[in-house]
């Protein structure tokens, strides 16, 4: 299937200007609407290999939360509620409903903090490699993880987070990874109500198999997929394995 084209667009949420990239392709009146979550530092060009595979049959949204890509950088760092509350502010916006979040590595905590608080939009969740693994909450432990993770990803990779780093400034990455280690996303998963897909990639040493498990057993509706060979960021370095696991999973919400 041929790659869907996106588009830029902006939107005034919280009194803050957000960017955000919306499919443009034309799609049946009941394909589901899916909204990519980035992750720490990144921003809607990390999701974009995955988003524009689901383009052609989704209509799809990936928003620059406040302070990432090309949004606004309120001076003062947001928490993991903040952020959630600014995602919902953006689906309201944007007035969507009934959509399904999809969200890689950090943007997994603002989702599920998104689908507890805010459960009223949000159809479905998809948790990419959900952090934190609380097994592993402090910085030294998720820095090993990480640089074990390097080598399983794209080397152009490398580059994506270099410029959405200089995007967002190194003091706002370093208080947001602050508030990423402090947030519990284990004591928000069993109040996530909406069935909720939790993806791992099978070489992925940020998200171990174990953690993985438990994050799908504290959900009311989990369920666990697992894409062989892929690292942490399924969403990048496997966007088709992705989009075979995921898009079946969010059509349901339509036929619900």
């Amino acid at each position: 299937m041929r790659d869907g084209r996106l588009t830029s667009r902006w939107y005034v949420v919280g009194g803050l200007r957000l960017h955000a990239r919306v499919s443009i392709e034309p799609v049946p009146p009941a394909s589901p609407t899916v909204v990519l979550v980035h992750g720490l530092i990144v921003s809607s060009r990390y999701m974009l290999p995955t988003a524009t595979r689901l383009a052609p049959r989704c209509r799809v949204h990936i928003p620059d939360l406040p302070g990432y890509g090309r949004s606004a950088k309120p001076e003062r760092v947001l928490r993991v509620p903040e952020l959630a509350d600014a995602l919902a502010g953006y689906l309201a916006s944007a007035g969507l409903d009934h959509v399904a979040l999809v969200a890689n590595s950090f943007g997994c905590q603002i989702a599920a903090d998104c689908a507890m608080r805010h459960p009223e939009r949000i159809a479905r969740v998809v948790l990419i490699g959900p952090t934190v693994d609380p097994a592993a909450r402090a910085l030294a432990q998720q820095v090993a993880r990480w640089l074990r993770n390097v080598p399983g990803e794209p080397p152009w990779l490398g580059l994506v987070i270099a410029r959405d780093l200089v995007d967002m400034g190194v003091r706002r990455a370093l208080c947001t990874l602050r508030f990423m280690l402090e947030d519990r996303i284990e004591a928000k998963l069993p109040h996530v109500r909406v069935p909720t897909l939790v993806v791992r990639g099978a070489r992925d040493t940020v998200v171990p198999q174990r953690w993985a498990e438990e994050a799908t057993r504290l959900l009311p509706a989990g369920r666990l997929a697992v894409i062989p060979g892929a690292a942490h960021t399924v969403n990048y370095n496997a966007p088709l394995e992705l989009v075979r696991v995921v898009y079946p999973f969010v059509a349901q919400a339509e036929r619900a």
